[in-house]
C-alpha cells in the first residue's frame, strides 16, 4: 500500500524520503511540508540546533502543479550545517576522519551497532540512528495527511507526561479544533497549569545537566470503521500502530486506548458496550475504553495511542561510565549536542507514523488510482456500513 523509505544521516549533506503508494491528484503544496517540520521543532528543552535548522526542503519527484501524479515522490531535506561544519568529516569520498569516537554512549546504539557491523568508529552508527531522521518521517506524514484530510480524518498529538509531572486522566481529549493552541503551549500540553509544572521540571533536570523522558497521546478522529483486518496477525491494525510508534528513537512503550489501566478492571468495567440508534439508523458506544480498535479493526470511535519515551541518553553533563573501545578502559562517554527533553516533538513525530498506517490502511481498503476515486469509493463504503446485513441480503 502506502510505503516510505528514508536516506541520509544526521550531519550529512541531507536527508530523502521517497514515498511511493499516493493516489493520482492529491494536492500537495511545499507550504503544508515546511509547516509540519517546523512543529517537529516545537518544545521548551529543545537544543540550540532546533534554532538553526531550517529544513529547507526539495521536491525531487512525483508533483507536478501542486498535484501528485501516482508516482513516487521524493523529498529531499538539506543539512544547513553540511558546508560549514560536516563536509570533510561526513565526506562519501575516501579518506579518514579527524577524529574517531570509541567511547559509545549506554542508551545509544552505539556499542551494539560498532560490534554487529565491525565499526571502529561510533559515529558510523550515531549519524543513522540519530532522531533527525524523523525529519524525513514528518514528511511523508504530511502527504499522509494531506490523504486522510480527503475522507474527514484529522490526526493531533499532546503531552500527557513530561519527567515526573503527568496531566490528569480526568481533563477532557482536545478535539481536532484544538491543535493551534496545543502547538502554542511551550511544551505542548493543554492544561496551563500542567504546563508551567512540566516547564519547572525541565529547568530543574537542565540545571544539572540531565534529561527527561515523558508521553504522548496520539489522537485520530474522523476514522472510517473497518481499517485493519481480523483475518491475520500483520493485518490487524493496532499492531501496525504499536510497531510504527515504537520504531520512533527513544520509545519504549506503546498503549492503545486505557492500555494498561484497563488491565487493572474486571471485564464488566473494561469495554464499551453497543448501542443502537434508531433515528439515526446506527451503531454507537458511550465509552471509548478501547481506543476506537476492536479485534485488529477501527471502530469508528476516535482512536487513541499513548508513546512513551525514555529520558535521552546523551547528557549536557556527561555522567554515563562507558568502556573505550580501543583501549578497553573504563571512561565517561563522549557528548554530542543534545536536547534536555524531546517529547513534544516526539507527539509530532508519533502523529506522522499514526497518519502513515491509517493512510496506508485507507488506500488498501478503498483502492483507487486517482484521489477522486478513492473518495468515491469511500462514500460509497461509508453509505452501507452502520447496519450488519441480514441473511435475506
Amino acid at each position: 500500500m502506502l510505503r516510505f523509505l528514508t536516506a541520509g544521516e544526521s550531519h550529512g549533506k541531507g536527508l530523502v524520503v521517497v514515498v511511493e503508494g499516493l493516489p493520482a491528484g492529491l494536492a500537495i503544496t511545499e507550504a503544508e511540508i515546511q509547516g509540519e517540520l517546523a512543529r517537529r521543532r516545537l518544545g521548551y528543552g529543545r537544543g540550540p540546533r532546533m534554532r538553526f535548522e531550517a529544513d529547507a526542503i526539495t521536491l525531487l519527484s512525483g508533483i507536478r502543479h501542486g498535484r501528485t501524479l501516482g508516482s513516487p515522490i521524493a523529498v529531499e531535506i538539506l543539512n544547513s550545517e553540511w558546508e560549514k561544519k560536516w563536509e570533510d568529516e561526513m565526506s562519501p569520498h575516501p579518506g579518514s576522519p579527524s577524529k574517531v569516537l570509541t567511547q559509545p554512549r549506554p542508551g545509544h546504539a552505539d556499542l551494539t551497532g560498532m560490534l554487529k557491523y565491525g565499526f571502529e568508529d561510533a559515529r558510523d552508527v550515531l549519524e543513522r540512528a540519530s532522531a533527525r531522521e524523523t525529519a524525513a518521517r514528518v514528511v511523508a506524514g504530511s502527504l499522509a495527511k494531506a490523504l486522510l484530510s480527503q475522507i474527514g480524518v484529522e490526526v493531533l498529538s499532546h503531552v500527557t507526561q513530561l519527567g515526573s509531572v503527568e496531566l490528569d486522566r480526568d481533563v477532557e481529549m482536545p478535539r481536532a479544533s484544538d491543535l493551534a493552541w496545543i502547538d502554542d503551549s511551550s511544551v505542548r500540553c493543554i492544561s496551563p497549569e500542567v504546563e508551567e509544572l512540566m516547564v519547572a521540571e525541565i529547568k530543574a533536570a537542565a540545571k544539572v545537566g540531565d534529561s527527561l523522558g515523558g508521553a504522548c497521546e496520539v489522537i485520530a478522529y474522523g476514522v472510517p470503521i473497518g481499517l485493519g483486518s481480523h483475518v491475520h496477525w500483520d493485518r490487524r491494525i493496532d499492531g501496525m500502530i504499536a510497531q510504527a510508534l515504537m520504531s520512533i528513537q527513544a520509545i519504549k512503550a506503546v498503549a492503545i486506548g486505557d492500555g494498561l489501566e484497563v488491565s487493572h478492571k474486571r471485564g464488566s468495567e473494561a469495554h464499551d458496550a453497543i448501542y443502537w440508534n434508531a433515528e439515526q439508523g446506527e451503531y454507537f458506544r458511550t465509552t471509548d475504553r478501547a481506543g476506537g480498535i476492536e479485534g485488529g479493526m477501527t471502530t469508528g470511535a476516535p482512536l487513541t495511542a499513548t508513546a512513551w519515551m525514555k529520558p535521552l541518553a546523551s547528557l549536557n553533563r556527561p555522567t554515563l561510565a562507558t568502556v573505550d573501545t580501543k583501549t578497553k578502559e573504563s571512561v565517561v562517554s563522549f557528548k554530542e549536542r543534545t536536547d534536555v527533553t524531546a517529547v513534544p516533538a516526539m507527539g509530532v513525530v508519533a502523529e506522522s507514523m499514526l497518519a502513515i498506517v491509517l493512510a496506508s490502511e485507507s488506500i488498501r481498503k478503498f483502492g483507487g488510482d486517482s484521489i477522486a476515486e478513492l473518495v468515491r469509493n469511500f462514500e460509497s463504503y461509508n453509505e452501507h456500513i452502520h447496519e450488519v446485513p441480514s441473511a435475506a441480503h
